[in-house]
């Protein structure tokens, strides 16, 4: 589970880390992204081309997209 990716910038390490976990599970593991980025932004965010074409192949085939909107659940709570 990658939760609010998109929230630090990343390095190219990172980058290459998140390639190798993404295929690593491809096709066999299930993969959860939580973000407050949206995923047309995705590909900027990777910020190296070659790394997004793979990256974003691998986290945008057979997915199950599931898009939330609204108020953050915590600022409510906080209330």
């Amino acid at each position: 589970m990658f939760d609010d990716f998109g929230l630090q910038p990343l390095e190219n390490n990172s980058r290459l880390a998140l390639l190798q976990i993404l295929e690593d599970c491809y096709q066999r593991k299930s993969v959860i992204v939580t973000s407050q980025l949206s995923v047309s932004k995705w590909y900027d965010y990777i910020n190296e081309p070659t790394l997004a074409d793979a990256i974003m192949d691998r986290l945008t085939a057979n997915v199950v997209r599931v898009e939330l909107k609204g108020d953050s659940m915590r600022r409510k709570n906080q209330k």
